[in-house]
């Protein structure tokens, strides 16, 4: 053999074994890629959700989420995160240490904004959305519940409900304990101003469907004193807009409600008792023995007439009650959190099929967006799937 062809085999070799090797070195990597990314090793990914927060608190912790803020409301979107694993009903939290979106509702985003910005960020979610998916969710917390308690709980029944609309928190100083009842009285007095104008803005957005008001123990009062503010203002319906009006184990004076809701049309409005309520049992004691709205029992005939004189349409919730206090069944119970969110989502015949456009609006009042295609039925387990409607 030529002594060239000799000497050139040993690096034909060597060049064959550099090719075998990186050969074998993309094989692996590869074979590692696809048991990391396959369709099948994906880890369950958070629910991330988009939350409109007012806040008049001086501050989101501490003693300065318990004080008024002496510059008004305060503005933000924040996107909260639900667990992959989460159960309806309940809000999973760290008992101690850092929050994990994985097995926690997290907060994931939080941009502040002015008062322009806010409605106008608030438009463009609701923009090409069709029917009820045009609604606004308000929710009013109660007494005793804290920033994080709120947005999170807000978070857990938007997801829970499968409310396919926009998701809004107001928050105001609700105050830390039960000696602090009476303090926190006085602030949602001081808070009825900031959301009757709330509300107002919320009808005004170009294109919104439905604005939806869930309020809970005594943020019912304070959601109920800024619809009077607004019918004394000439809007008790918020110029058509107003939808549901849900009071979840509402603490109010029975003789009060009477006055709030002489200038409101009751069938907007939706009562959740219990009259195993231990929370408005305390609160009737602590108001010298007057009967609480929230408390109140359908099978009782007094009780009964009495709520059928107000016009309301009410649901008892005392079989579904759990837990010691019996105060956050709306809530707690999933059956009862998902039968909200049909009542929330259940669709006006001449609204199914209109959409929503950023900026448009009907020059006449009497005349409605020409109605899309219809959408395609949902699928099984889609959003809505299954829910039970409430009974009328």
């Amino acid at each position: 053999m030529d002594s060239s062809l000799r000497s050139q085999r040993p690096a034909k070799i060597a060049v064959f074994f550099c090719f075998l090797a990186a050969a074998v070195a993309i094989a692996l990597s590869a074979g590692c890629a696809s048991v990391g990314l396959g369709g099948d090793g994906l880890a369950p990914q958070p629910r991330v959700l988009s939350v409109f927060v007012v806040s008049t608190r001086k501050g989101e912790s501490g003693a300065a989420s318990d004080v008024a803020g002496e510059s008004g409301a305060r503005f933000s979107l924040q996107r909260i995160s639900v667990p992959p694993g989460h159960e309806p009903g309940k809000v999973e939290r760290p008992s101690f240490g850092s929050e994990d979106p994985q097995t926690h509702f997290a907060a994931v985003a939080y941009r502040p904004l002015d008062e322009n910005a806010f409605y106008a960020e608030l438009a463009s979610h609701i923009s090409g959305r069709i029917g009820p998916n045009r609604d606004v969710l308000l929710y009013v917390h109660g007494f005793n519940t804290s920033y994080d308690e709120a947005r999170f709980r807000l978070a857990q029944i938007a997801a829970d409900a499968r409310f396919g609309g926009v998701a809004a928190l107001y928050t105001w100083p609700a105050h830390g304990s039960l000696l602090d009842y009476g303090a926190a009285k006085e602030s949602a007095t001081i808070a009825r101003d900031a959301l009757s104008r709330i509300l107002h803005r919320l009808a005004d957005v170009p294109d919104t469907g439905r604005v939806h008001i869930l309020a809970h123990s005594m943020g019912a009062w304070l959601a109920m004193e800024a619809l009077r503010e607004n019918a004394f203002s000439g809007s008790p319906n918020l110029n058509g807009k107003l939808g549901d009006v849900m009071l979840a184990a509402p603490d109010i004076d029975l003789n009060v409600f009477r006055q709030q809701i002489a200038r409101l049309d009751p069938s907007h409005i939706f009562v959740l008792t219990a009259a195993n309520d231990r929370a408005l049992s305390l609160s009737r004691t602590l108001a010298g023995d007057r009967p609480r709205l929230g408390a109140l029992d359908p099978n009782n005939p007094d009780d009964r007439a009495a709520l059928e004189a107000l016009g309301v349409r009410a649901y008892d919730l005392t079989g579904e009650s759990t837990g010691f206090i019996r105060h956050a069944t709306y809530a707690n119970a999933p059956q009862v959190v998902r039968t909200i969110g049909a009542q929330l989502t259940e669709q006006k015949p001449q609204e199914a099929n209109v959409q929503a456009v950023l900026g448009e609006r009907p020059v006449d009042s009497r005349i409605i967006e020409a109605p899309l295609t219809p959408p395609a039925p949902a699928l099984p387990g889609a959003p809505g799937d299954g829910a039970a409607a409430l009974p009328h």
